[in-house]
């Protein structure tokens, strides 16, 4: 059974940073894992990917804010945010693959589709 849980979002002003986190739970290794959100009346937008061979992939709007990284060993995902912006306000989901993708694959389909298992979400608020 997949479980994604999220964690470490909350309400910071412009400028500030947040760490989110994912624990895992998976039956095998995800090829691949990321994070995409959800703003309000916006559809899904993938916001970062890492693969198995420690490969990233990142939306030109997050490059060089954000850091997406795993520790394997306790099978948790993160997102590191700095300089967050207000129109990074979304709600903020982990996902992993259910088929093999690397990160540049896994990217621009990042969201709840039959290509990835998803969590519940933690919400970023960032205020101007």
């Amino acid at each position: 059974q997949v479980t994604l849980v999220e964690s470490g979002g909350g309400s910071v002003q412009a400028g500030g940073s947040l760490r989110l986190s994912c624990e895992t739970r998976y039956p095998y290794r995800a090829s691949s894992m990321g994070w995409f959100r959800q703003a309000p009346g916006k559809p899904e937008e993938g916001v970062a990917s890492i693969d198995t061979l420690g490969r990233t992939a990142y939306i030109d709007s997050v490059k060089g804010r954000f850091t997406i990284s795993q520790d394997n060993a306790k099978n948790i995902l993160y997102l590191q945010m700095d300089s967050l912006e207000p129109e990074d306000t979304a709600m903020y989901y982990c996902a992993a693959s259910t088929r093999h993708l690397n990160a540049e694959q896994a990217l621009p389909i990042l969201g709840p589709n039959s290509s990835f298992y998803w969590g519940q979400g933690t919400q970023v608020t960032v205020s101007s």
